[in-house]
């Protein structure tokens, strides 16, 4: 299964999905020095995101939220690609700065947690491999 998207950030990618149907603020919902979701009653709340192809529908919250995703970046607890319904400018400019390949329009319904797939920021493309 192939999805065409809009490209975000280039970059590509293979990678487990950690998927997650409600938004998810980056400052304040996600510790950069773990890189663990710590909002409370999210539906991936305690599960990291390091090192994950990260598929939520849309980011929330403060702009300061781009600079934690450059944190984590940094910490070496960033996620390896940003899958999104509809990116908005806190995730884009987090992904842009953080060199993180991203990737919107795409149904992030149709992904499941686990999964192997492959992100292509250049192409826009998500592909589900398993």
């Amino acid at each position: 299964m192939k999805f065409q998207g809009r490209k975000i950030y280039q970059g590509r990618v293979e990678g487990e999905a950690l998927v997650t149907a409600m938004g998810l603020s980056f400052f304040g919902g996600v510790d950069p020095d773990t890189g663990l979701v710590v909002e409370r009653g999210h539906e991936i709340e305690g599960q990291s995101i390091k090192g994950k192809v990260l598929a939520f529908p849309t980011g929330k919250g403060s702009t300061v939220g781009s600079y934690t995703l450059y944190r984590l970046r940094r910490n070496g607890l960033a996620p390896l690609a940003i899958i999104n319904a509809e990116c908005e400018t806190i995730t884009a400019v987090g992904c842009i700065i953080s060199e993180i390949p991203c990737v919107d329009k795409i149904p992030i319904a149709q992904l499941k947690t686990g999964a192997k797939v492959v992100v292509d920021g250049e192409q826009g493309t998500v592909e589900v491999l398993e």
